[in-house]
């Protein structure tokens, strides 16, 4: 049985976008004329399933919407944005770019954080059309749209009772997640977004549409899971699906004088509980002067079992919105998109576990950079602490993704995220992100964690960080394949991690 969902599953990525400001200047923007009129060739060869819409001729929410991001600074004012709606466009569309040697951008959700990385001054591809949800009853799969954000999964699957290892907070797209790991409330339970891949439709640089799965594609496959955008344009992933009931969980938002506390039941829960369907993302905030928590509570049944959330739900709390809910209404409970519109840079460390000095260190990180910070308009401070399982890269054999590099060690992410108003505090920003990152790493490294060189989670690493942190030894084989795939490196005229 299929059972399609149609792109009123999409309302909710669509109505975040066009809420988006227009970048400034945008009213004066004049393109450049072999951008422009590239621009022109693309809106003459594509169907009329697809959209192109000009900055100074067709100003209105379509091409604002289009360029917009979650973070204002990986905005670019681009010649035109081009909405493909088929994947035989997409392939047209690739075909006029390289044979024009022509920059441009692919964006899903919007959610990058790197400038550049999904942006251009040249030719902007807007996925917003690959909108659809399709739940394959037969095969325990779900193809989903390349224009999407997890939401809107979330939601288009709540009405069978199954879902998806996807993203844990509202507003997150699913490609540029997808193609770089994926870290999920169900990753203790089935790993990594990548390792409950089951297929793609790719659009190959050269304009052929092509499905993508292990038995057709099997180095295609290995690279797409942690390569990125290098070897096209994805339209559409079908994904493991896995059954759904009720969750229980939510946000409680802790004040200063509570973070020994929340240091505490982090350490402890990170140390001793093994359900792998628990899971806790305390964010250490500076916010108006100064520091807190919002403590995200996660448990994949309507009831948890006693005792293992009973030291976070014992510490005094400023609100507190804790439940049996629906998987949808707890993700978007998540006070994630409360930044949006703002500048704004990700970086990460990756630890081995969460320990009492590793736990110091980050609120002595909010502070100190909190504070100093907040005096070049940083406005949102804040470092993600992500305690999962030692083994959740376990649930898929190594060597079978690109990312991560090596299985032999469950590496937990940590995200260190700062927004900030003024686009003159960008190196401040950039330089502090850095700072902190390579200071937490130091702090592991001195109470004997091996991590001084251990990758880097790609969809959280500052721009500058160097592909080997990122892939680590598979570097030379996504050269391979990148080579193998995009002979013309048309991909190469895209933003993101280059190989």
């Amino acid at each position: 049985m299929r059972q399609s969902l149609a792109t009123a599953t999409f309302l909710s990525s669509a109505a975040l976008a066009a809420a988006y400001a227009p970048p400034p200047g945008l009213e004066t923007f004049q393109p450049r004329s072999e951008f422009t009129a590239v621009c022109k060739q693309i809106s003459s060869a594509v169907s009329s399933a697809s959209e192109v819409h000009f900055p100074v001729l067709d100003l209105n929410a379509a091409y604002v919407k289009d360029i917009g991001h979650w973070a204002s600074s990986s905005t670019q004012q681009a010649a035109c944005s081009v909405e493909p709606g088929t994947a035989e466009d997409v392939g047209t569309i690739l075909q006029i770019l390289g044979k024009t040697n022509t920059p441009f951008a692919v964006k899903g959700g919007g959610h990058a954080s790197n400038p550049g990385f999904s942006s251009t001054e040249g030719v902007h591809i807007a996925m917003y059309k690959f909108s659809d949800v399709t739940y394959n009853a037969g095969s325990n799969t779900a193809d989903v749209g390349a224009g999407l954000v997890w939401d809107d999964v979330y939601a288009a699957l709540e009405p069978y009772a199954v879902n998806v290892v996807g993203g844990r907070v509202t507003g997150v797209g699913v490609a540029g997640f997808t193609l770089g790991g994926g870290y999920s409330w169900k990753t203790n339970q089935y790993g990594l977004t990548v390792d409950n891949l089951s297929g793609y439709e790719l659009v190959l640089p050269n304009g052929t549409v092509t499905t993508v799965t292990e038995s057709s594609y099997p180095d295609l496959f290995w690279g797409l899971k942690g390569g990125y955008n290098n070897f096209g344009i994805v339209t559409k992933f079908t994904l493991k699906t896995y059954p759904q009931t009720e969750v229980w969980g939510g946000l409680i938002t802790i004040t200063a004088d509570q973070l020994e506390a929340v240091n505490n039941a982090t350490v402890k829960f990170a140390q001793t509980v093994t359900d792998p369907k628990a899971a806790v993302l305390p964010t250490y905030n500076f916010l108006l002067g100064g520091p807190g928590v919002s403590l995200l509570l996660f448990y994949d049944y309507p009831t948890p079992p006693a005792g293992i959330f009973d030291d976070f739900l014992a510490i005094p709390h400023l609100s507190k919105d804790v439940s049996t809910r629906t998987f949808s209404d707890l993700v978007q409970a998540a006070p994630s998109d409360a930044t949006a519109g703002t500048r704004g840079i990700f970086h990460t460390v990756s630890l081995l576990e969460y320990t009492p000095n590793i736990m110091a260190a980050v609120v002595n990180e909010t502070k100190f950079w909190g504070q100093r910070l907040s005096l070049a308009s940083g406005s949102f401070i804040s470092y993600d602490v992500e305690p999962f399982l030692p083994t959740l890269l376990s649930h898929a054999p190594e060597g079978s993704s690109a990312y991560p590099p090596s299985r032999a060690r469950g590496l937990l992410p940590l995200n260190i995220y700062y927004a900030y108003g003024a686009e003159a505090a960008d190196n401040d920003m950039y330089e502090a992100a850095r700072q902190s990152a390579a200071h937490l790493t130091q702090v592991a490294v001195s109470e004997g964690q091996d991590v001084a060189d251990a990758a880097l989670y790609g969809n959280y690493a500052i721009f500058d960080t160097p592909l080997e942190r990122v892939v680590g030894s598979n570097l030379d084989r996504l050269k391979g394949l990148k080579a193998q795939y995009d002979p013309g490196n048309v991909m190469g005229l895209a933003g993101g991690w280059k190989f």
